[in-house]
């Protein structure tokens, strides 16, 4: 594609390319290739590794450090009932997070050259290359880094030993979220909840990229009035 007088090259590496876009850079990222073949964003093989993930690597790492953070809130005497609460309020935090991330950062509009090139690296490039399923999931070396800032913050709100189970309860969040949106893309859902989680996601790529920001539902898209017109409330004539 053309744009302000510069030519992408889909052969070459991506990310240092696309900043020169400019102002038509977000018309750009928007036009989706729908292939399984993701393209190269560096030259470096270093660099390039990091950007790449295999989805199942997303529990295998994150659900040991859920369990541990779970089982220290009991050691610290909390009662389960307590642990269970305290897990699924952090659950619940996650998905607002999820949303929020989504809406406000990952869909920032940007148009100057290192805007536009952390923009792609965040999340323009999964709306250009949809179906690239080694770039679904975050990334682990981002996670930790964002993990010790979210503990951080918890503790700050919360007691000692419910630090832990809020900590296990969010990341839990996060590793449903991955794993949801990996099989959005490339599963082949039998029955009719992710089914429609489906539809929903690929309007969101597909037709309608400026609303339905959950992914793992739609509770978010409805408190804050963001649901694609197929799903907002029909008025009374």
């Amino acid at each position: 594609m053309v744009a302000q007088g510069f030519t992408v090259d889909l052969n070459k590496p991506l990310v240092f390319q696309v900043g020169h876009l400019g102002e038509s850079y977000q018309e750009w990222v928007h036009q989706p290739i729908v292939s399984r073949e993701g393209p190269r964003f560096f030259a470096s093989e270093f660099w390039e590794f990091l950007t790449r993930t295999v989805w199942w690597a997303i529990p295998l790492i994150w659900l040991p450090v859920v369990l541990w953070s779970i089982f220290t809130s009991i050691q610290m005497g909390l009662i389960l009932p307590k642990v269970v609460i305290l897990v699924a309020f952090g659950i619940l935090v996650w998905t607002l997070l999820e949303y929020t991330l989504h809406r406000f950062l990952f869909h920032i509009e940007t148009k100057s050259y290192w805007g536009n090139t952390a923009h792609y690296l965040l999340h323009g490039c999964h709306h250009k290359h949809p179906m690239d399923g080694l770039r679904l999931v975050f990334p682990p070396a981002g996670t930790a880094v964002l993990s010790v800032l979210f503990w951080n913050l918890l503790r700050l709100v919360s007691s000692p030993a419910a630090t832990p189970a809020l900590f296990g309860g969010g990341l839990l969040g996060y590793v449903m979220y991955d794993v949801t949106h990996y099989y959005l893309h490339h599963g082949h859902p039998s029955t009719e909840v992710p089914r429609e989680l489906k539809r929903y996601h690929m309007n969101h790529h597909f037709r309608i990229q400026d609303k339905g920001f959950g992914i793992t539902s739609s509770l978010w898209d409805w408190v804050f009035g963001t649901l694609p017109p197929s799903k907002a409330p029909q008025k009374k004539r």
